[in-house]
């Protein structure tokens, strides 16, 4: 999973990590929470209402919410739109500003005095969206309880969820609430757009310092080798890319190193099968030799109707001999590919 078509998830992650980081590093984490009695009822702190959405105050509270967002945000960001997605992410953000103050001024006789800081109603709005759109990839059964892989987000939630209670608990609340609204497309909140004035700005400037977006790149490896063990000196390596030019080839190599990569490979046991279908097909070239009248004689009896120069054009022009171990249809299928290689090639 990566940050691929969404940017503002990411930048949300990080912008929440920078800030909280920030609050902890000068110990100001007291101007970060909302509280009615006696920062807003005497002091009339009334920018504590959307200031409190802007970091956290503990480092737990921030390593959940950076794998809820992860984990949730960036999916329901594909789905949406980045333009769309921050829409919601700002519409979410205003009314749960509201509703978070509404229930201290209603509730503070209850006990409810006190809303923590971070951006918890705004999770809780994305993880209802996450609920009705993202469906549940498995299930599984643990003591006869059917769950889904979406149970451990659900659980990583509710420890967010009951972190500060009952403040804690009463933000979740209001973002799940924020999140029915915004659903059911009440005061038609689905259609709104950030303006292009904003988000013009926004995607030229603030959109580089994100980083880059793409997905990591995975080994396109047929075979991974295993820990420990040496690729042999002989063995061909398979791939689609072109050959560098400044990679030594058996002809710009020494003679000695030659000859010792020859007689190291001859002792480590080369395949003779191999080496019969490189000569076919060409892939090396280890010095030409005269085809003998045995290998002629051989290749006319097995087809009478082809000309003589073309069957010895077709024989190997390198130091191996035909084996016998080849069962005669691949040998046959061998010999007639490369003929049909040889014809091309004269006409």
């Amino acid at each position: 999973m990566s940050f691929e078509h969404a940017p503002v998830s990411k930048g949300l992650m990080i912008s929440l990590g920078l800030t909280s980081i920030f609050v902890s590093v000068f110990d100001v984490k007291q101007y970060f929470h909302l509280q009615l009695v006696p920062h807003i009822s005497r002091h009339y702190q009334y920018w504590r209402i959307p200031v409190h959405h802007v970091a956290f105050s503990s480092s737990s509270d921030l390593f959940i919410a950076e794998l809820l967002l992860y984990n949730i945000a960036v999916q329901i960001e594909r789905q949406f739109g980045s333009l769309k997605f921050a829409s919601f992410a700002l519409v979410c953000t205003i009314l749960t500003s509201l509703l978070e103050f509404t229930a201290l001024v209603l509730f503070h006789r209850a006990g409810l005095n006190y809303i923590p800081p971070g951006p918890i109603a705004l999770l809780f709005s994305i993880i209802y969206q996450y609920t009705r759109i993202v469906p549940s990839s498995y299930t599984f059964r643990v003591f006869g309880l059917p769950l889904t892989d979406k149970t451990f987000t659900y659980l990583f939630a509710l420890q967010l969820a009951a972190a500060h209670l009952p403040g804690s608990a009463s933000a979740a609340a209001i973002g799940v609430l924020v999140g029915q609204i915004y659903r059911s497309d009440l005061a038609n909140l689905k259609s709104y757009r950030i303006p292009p004035w904003i988000s013009n700005p926004a995607t030229k400037y603030l959109l580089p310092l994100v980083g880059s977006l793409r997905a990591v790149r995975r080994s396109n490896r047929a075979l991974p080798d295993e820990p420990g063990s040496a690729r042999p000196e002989n063995d061909e390596v398979i791939t689609t890319a072109t050959q560098s030019t400044t990679q030594s080839t058996p002809a710009q190599r020494p003679a000695g190193e030659g000859a010792t990569g020859a007689a190291a490979a001859g002792g480590a046991g080369g395949s003779v099968v191999r080496e019969w279908v490189q000569g076919l097909t060409g892939a090396q070239a280890r010095g030409l030799r005269i085809p003998t009248d045995a290998e002629i004689t051989q290749l006319t009896t097995m087809f009478p109707d082809i000309q003589r120069d073309v069957l010895v054009g077709t024989l190997p022009a390198q130091a191996c001999a035909i084996p016998a171990a080849i069962p005669y249809p691949l040998f046959s299928c061998l010999i007639i590919a490369r003929i049909s290689r040889v014809r091309s090639r004269l006409c």
